[in-house]
């Protein structure tokens, strides 16, 4: 049987998830309130929708006989969208409203994991009066991160001590806007993330990645959705051990099994400390750009995982090319305090590949925020496109990736070039070691 799978969302990660539904026994049709113009000529059909509109969603996976549903972003989630498609008879691979709060409300997740004893919480505190947050700063004995309890797209959080002082972190709070907060121990360490298909009380891991959410190199500027990321020819990443990688796994899977009921993609983001992954937050869907390099290397069919997810099967067994990726974005000159739109994008599918040839590898195009008009491609105020080499080694997809991205040239566009690069690898693996006193 042909199963027609309704992809929800128009961004990077929607696009390698129409990717890796591409190749198999799927018809795919895709939502978004943008056109994507990777997505849209991998499908058999693309609708320019709200997609946090749940009767919309619903109506077009009805007039497209939709048996599947992936939902890519958090906002439809937020919005009940996955709710909906379940009602709708349309198996949603994504979390109902109410557990999607694992993401969309950090306070709730806070307090869940403390309330199931999930290790790696940090210290924290939530706050609706704003002035009480300032005296919990002033009295806290630590650095603090500052996170609005809601969606922000990534770019919410104040880091005291790394980003803001105390001062201005107490400023940011005051001038906000937020109706509630989470204060909680600032985190030391190295970040990486890892992502897990969870259906019917099972959850199937796929390798770690770090994301570079710093806008300039050096780990500089302020937070944005994420400038690229990497991963590694195996499950861990060169600046962690397997027991760091399994104890991370351990808490997503005791995370599942005090979720009832929770189907989707859960993210975990950890901060690797001197005592062992801590959780920097829950993400309740693909992350973007991880998204893009998991899904190139997954080698079990993803389509067979959302058939045994909606059967109440098993899930498979995941298995992964051993390469390594690097993924990195070109985003607007300006980006992302004064983006500047409108520059023509001159990469495209083939010459990104072309640009590999000589490589032993692979470079792969992923569209993201742009906009197509008669005459090409061109640039919105977001995240353009990525390029994700993928290749034996870290230092290869490296060189791949940039070898594509020098084909759309710099005029109008940023890319931060030092992701994957050796020394910064190197920057990581040091930076763990000296923590640890190893």
């Amino acid at each position: 049987m042909t199963e027609t799978v309704l992809l929800v969302g128009g961004g990077g990660r929607e696009h390698a998830v129409a990717r890796s539904l591409a190749d198999s026994d799927a018809e795919l049709y895709a939502c978004a309130g943008n056109r994507n113009p990777g997505i849209a000529r991998l499908a058999a059909g693309f609708e320019t929708l709200e997609t946090t509109n749940p009767t919309a969603v619903t109506a077009y996976a009805r007039e497209v006989d939709a048996t599947l549903a992936v939902v890519g972003p958090e906002a439809p989630l937020d919005a009940g969208v996955a709710d909906a498609l379940d009602d709708a008879g349309v198996y949603a691979f994504g979390p109902q409203q109410a557990e999607a709060r694992i993401e969309t409300d950090k306070a709730f997740q806070r307090r869940f994991m403390k309330r199931h004893d999930i290790q790696g919480c940090p210290d924290f505190e939530t706050f609706e009066d704003m002035e009480a947050a300032c005296e919990y700063v002033d009295e806290y004995d630590g650095d603090l991160a500052i996170k609005p309890a809601g969606l922000t797209g990534g770019k919410g959080v104040r880091v005291i001590g790394d980003q803001v002082t105390a001062e201005e972190g107490k400023a940011y709070i005051r001038e906000s806007g937020y109706d509630r907060i989470v204060l909680e121990e600032r985190l030391i360490g190295e970040e990486f993330t890892i992502q897990a298909f969870v259906a019917n009380g099972q959850v199937r891991v796929t390798p770690a990645v770090q994301d570079h959410k710093r806008a300039y190199e050096g780990d500089e500027g302020p937070n944005t959705g994420g400038m690229g990321s990497y991963s590694d020819g195996g499950l861990e990443l060169p600046f962690m051990s397997r027991e760091d990688y399994e104890d991370a796994v351990a808490v997503l899977e005791a995370t599942v099994d005090a979720l009832e009921g929770y189907k989707g993609v859960l993210y975990g983001q950890f901060m690797l400390t001197d005592e062992g992954p801590k959780v920097v937050e829950f993400n309740a869907r693909f992350g973007d750009p991880e998204a893009m390099n998991t899904l190139p290397v997954l080698n079990t069919d993803f389509l067979d995982v959302l058939v045994a997810a909606r059967e109440g099967e098993s899930l498979p067994k995941l298995s992964f090319d051993p390469k390594a990726t690097v993924c990195k974005y070109a985003v607007p000159a300006g980006y992302p305090t004064e983006p500047e739109a409108g520059t023509k994008v001159t990469v495209d599918e083939d010459s990104a590949a072309a640009a590999a040839d000589d490589a032993d590898g692979e470079a792969i195009l992923f569209y993201a925020s742009v906009d197509e008009r008669e005459d090409g491609v061109y640039t919105t105020t977001s995240r353009a496109f990525a390029v994700v080499g993928v290749a034996e080694s870290i230092t290869t997809a490296e060189g791949i990736a940039e070898d594509a991205l020098a084909l759309a040239g710099e005029e109008g566009l940023r890319i931060r070039h030092d992701i994957g690069k050796p020394d910064l690898v190197q920057k990581r693996i040091d930076h763990m070691a000296e923590l640890r006193g190893d």
